[in-house]
């Protein structure tokens, strides 16, 4: 191969390798943010119920439990109301399935810079690195944007290991 070449091949290499820690953090991330949302809806949803519950027994129990199964109600049925207007369920589901996007992109590029790139001709490389790109770009633009606090998280997590594999430990 010319000179020229390998170096196109380590620009490609390089890139791919930008793409995958790219998705590492964003799916990380998005981890972060669906585990946010499911805590906020259980936070949420579970006192509602059971003001709920406890307001109809109340209301039911006592004859002058009335003003009491009253603000039960009312404190039940605003939280939630804030509960379906923020749709917690629904923001979790949409950031773990971004999430996992992220890492199909992130499985995809490793294993095109592993594995396909050093036989690939370099049209067909760059080929595959701008389809992958544009999937990352398509999913930059569905995916919520992250609050601040799972982007520390992420980058924690991934501090400590939470994406190393055995089989990576003694590889450079």
């Amino acid at each position: 191969m010319t000179a020229g070449g390998d170096a196109r091949r380590r620009a490609l290499e390089a890139e791919f390798r930008r793409l995958e820690e790219s998705a590492m953090y964003s799916a990380q991330t998005q981890f972060e943010e669906a585990k946010r949302w499911r805590a906020l809806h259980w936070l949420l949803g579970v006192p509602a119920t059971l003001l709920a519950a406890v307001a109809g027994t109340t209301a039911l129990v006592e004859s002058t439990g009335g003003t009491a199964a009253g603000i039960l109600a009312l404190v039940s049925a605003g939280l939630g109301a804030v509960l379906t207007t923020v749709n917690a369920p629904q923001r979790a589901g949409q950031a773990a399935g971004s999430a996992n996007a992220y890492l199909e992109m992130q499985t995809a590029a490793r294993q095109h810079r592993e594995i396909d790139l050093p036989d690939w001709p370099l049209g067909e490389a760059r080929e595959a690195l701008a389809t992958l790109t544009a999937r990352r770009d398509a999913q930059n633009t569905q995916a919520e944007v992250p609050s601040r606090r799972a982007y520390r998280r992420a980058q924690a997590n991934l501090r400590a290991g939470s994406q190393t594999y055995a089989v990576d430990e003694g590889a450079s």
